[in-house]
């Protein structure tokens, strides 16, 4: 599989991840987020929220890093929802986030959807190595037996 196959292959897993995740917090906050039942609006919505995770979320991280190391990266959570804000306000008759408490606890929702989603998948950029530990060092006394230090 060549490297652009790879690439687009998880770009599309991702897409699909951050729209299952955008359609479980859309069901669990149904007052708060809505949109209107055609798949096509929901798409566009998590389509546009990856776009702006991608350009926008960075800008905004560098530009609030001493309330993020300050929150010990608490705060990111507020960032993620202004984001999913401006995606209802963008969208606004197809997708819409009522307040920003519906765009706060929908992003806390999302991410966790999204963490467990990438996980399960290994599409995560978590990864857990497993080595087997050394073993003991080998003797340069040349003798046979066992050293004890006291």
């Amino acid at each position: 599989m060549s490297p652009n196959t790879s690439k687009a292959l998880r770009f599309l897993q991702s897409w699909v991840i951050n729209t299952v995740a955008v359609m479980v917090a859309v069901m669990i906050l149904r007052g708060g987020i809505s949109y209107e039942n055609k798949l096509e609006n929901l798409l566009v919505a998590s389509l546009l929220l990856g776009i702006l995770n991608a350009f926008v979320r960075p800008i905004l991280m560098l530009i609030a890093l001493p309330l993020l190391i300050f929150t010990l990266g608490l705060f990111q959570m507020v960032i993620n929802a202004l984001l999913l804000y401006l995606v209802g306000a963008l969208m606004q008759p197809h997708f819409q986030v009522n307040s920003f408490g519906y765009a706060f606890l929908g992003a806390l929702i999302i991410s966790i959807i999204s963490i467990a989603l990438n996980l399960l998948t290994g599409n995560s950029r978590v990864s857990v190595n497993r080595r087997r530990p050394p073993g003991p060092p080998k003797n340069s006394g040349g003798g046979g037996g066992s050293v004890i230090d006291v």
